[in-house]
């Protein structure tokens, strides 16, 4: 990594807005590990971000698509938890620059994109963010998955996002390493997690050429789709992963929730 680079990262994002709320789907400390973690990101860096430029798995599109609203809305797509987490505010400012550089990159590389003024940020971003950026002043924006979750498309739109990287611009994925809804605390789901989680940590120490390969073919992994039956959440890392260049990655996160294991991965 370069000196002026930030780094890439994909974080889990925990579930709904559960940093927010009385835990009572497990022990109440459940998520407290994973917030301690996500406040820690910001001293972590080389320096502070001038900008965030946040993957969701909560957001597909025809086309990459980018939020390019001045002053984005949020997006309470979550579902049964307490009135109190839709009134949640993470007034984080948009950057119009910032998306429409985005954007400029992708068509540089061939892929069309779009931008989308009227699109707010869904909780894969504010939720996570609002912990680890409780000032809510660095502007975000927010990129889409692109529909039919190819895993080879999502790092080549990662590798023509990369200059954001020496921009001031900090990439992040948000999505979850396990995303089995029916086997979130289940007895085989321990070992299914941590089987896959073990072959991601391997895998993005892999030298670039190697990690991609093995990525674009990551149904092949041990208990890949016993982990991730739709693979929406898994995809942030792909782009995170195309963005990091030939950044090797670490696991700089590792806890057991509603139990399972759940990581977070570094570029750089």
């Amino acid at each position: 990594m370069g000196k002026n680079n930030l780094p890439a990262l994909y974080i889990p994002h925990g579930g709904g807005p559960c940093f927010f709320m009385d835990w009572t789907r497990g022990p109440p400390d459940t998520w407290n590990r994973m917030a301690d973690w996500l406040r820690s990101i910001d001293g972590s860096l080389p320096s502070r971000p001038e900008a965030l430029l946040v993957i969701s798995a909560h957001w597909e599109a025809n086309l990459p698509t980018v939020t390019s609203a001045a002053a984005p809305t949020l997006v309470y797509d979550y579902y049964g938890f307490p009135p109190h987490t839709y009134e949640l505010r993470w007034p984080a400012p948009g950057s119009p620059r910032v998306a429409a550089r985005a954007r400029g990159l992708l068509a540089a590389a061939g892929l069309e994109a779009r931008e989308d003024p009227e699109r707010g940020l869904d909780h894969g971003v504010f939720v996570p963010l609002k912990v680890a950026y409780p000032d809510a002043q660095l502007p975000t924006v927010q990129l889409s998955l692109r529909v039919g979750l190819d895993p080879a498309e999502h790092l080549a739109i990662g590798r023509a996002l990369a200059p954001l990287r020496e921009e001031g611009v900090l990439i992040v994925g948000s999505g979850m390493s396990y995303h089995n809804m029916r086997g979130f605390m289940t007895a085989p789901a321990r070992e299914h997690s941590a089987r896959f989680d073990a072959w991601l940590a391997e895998t993005i120490t892999e030298p670039a050429a190697t990690r991609d390969a093995h990525l674009i073919e990551w149904t092949s992994a041990p208990s890949a789709r016993e982990s991730h039956p739709r693979e929406e959440h898994l995809l942030p890392l792909m782009v995170v992963a195309g963005a990091a260049g030939q950044d090797v990655g670490a696991r700089v996160f590792s806890d057991e929730v509603m139990g399972v294991v759940v990581s977070a991965f570094r570029f750089g």
